[in-house]
């Protein structure tokens, strides 16, 4: 029997992000499941969920990572593979111990900038604005989780992108870096950017994005304004994380 398969909804407006009922299965196992979420120009959406939520299936489905079996992941209105250029227009940070051990900072983000044809200079602009001059000709291995956070999030701050997609940027940050991150991503969505931010830190989350997603076992269970979020849990984004039905603070999973 010949499966047909409907021809692909048009992209919601003004969405930057969009995931349309999307399910991934790996190894046997459902990761994602009828997700649906957009992020706008402009905003700012944090992702939520506990381990194994499908939080970063979910990012790497939106960034061609993982092939969706059913539904849409789409960026700017196109699948990331079909993107013109793709790293001038996403940054994304999905891990910070990507890093190779044996290359300094700064000669990461020449090698990055080379491929995604940006000019040398902004190398330097980059390393200076997340605070990793004195650090750049320091190698990778030796760097902290922070520093390496911080050239991670310079690497996707490199080619001036329209869209950021983060998978826990903060981690390893000091509390001055997770200010700044804050302050930065606040002005980049101001600036009529997009950005998606996937986090366990709640409190950063509520000072920062106009929207969150929960998922839970791999699917959403909201998704709505912060301010409704924080409205529905007397100010405190954590109580209404923890109230949803499923949720638990110390549940773990096997889908990530």
């Amino acid at each position: 029997m010949e499966i047909t398969q409907p021809p692909p909804a048009r992209p919601a407006p003004g969405a930057a992000l969009e995931a349309r009922g999307l399910r991934v299965t790996t190894h046997g196992r459902v990761r994602v499941d009828d997700v649906s979420f957009t992020v706008g120009a402009g905003r700012v959406v944090g992702l939520l969920g506990p381990n194994g939520a499908g939080k970063t299936t979910s990012l790497r489905a939106l960034l061609g990572l993982v092939a969706p079996d059913a539904g849409e992941a789409l960026v700017l209105g196109r699948r990331y593979r079909d993107l013109p250029s793709p790293a001038r227009r996403v940054g994304a940070v999905l891990d910070a111990g990507g890093l190779h051990p044996s290359r300094t900072g700064r000669q990461h983000l020449r090698i990055a900038a080379a491929r995604a044809h940006v000019p040398a200079a902004r190398v330097e602009e980059v390393l200076a604005e997340v605070g990793m001059s004195a650090d750049a000709d320091r190698r990778a291995g030796s760097y902290s989780l922070g520093m390496a956070q911080r050239v991670a999030v310079a690497a996707a701050l490199l080619a001036e992108p329209r869209v950021l997609v983060l998978d826990e940027p903060a981690n390893g940050l000091d509390p001055a870096g997770t200010h700044w991150l804050l302050g930065r991503l606040r002005a980049f969505a101001d600036a009529g950017g997009a950005v998606l931010l996937s986090s366990h830190l709640l409190a950063d989350v509520a000072r920062v994005a106009d929207d969150v997603v929960v998922l839970d076992r791999g699917r959403v269970t909201a998704a709505l304004p912060t301010a409704d979020a924080l409205a529905a849990s007397g100010g405190r984004l954590e109580d209404f994380y923890l109230g949803l039905a499923g949720t638990s603070s110390d549940r773990t999973g096997v889908r990530r």
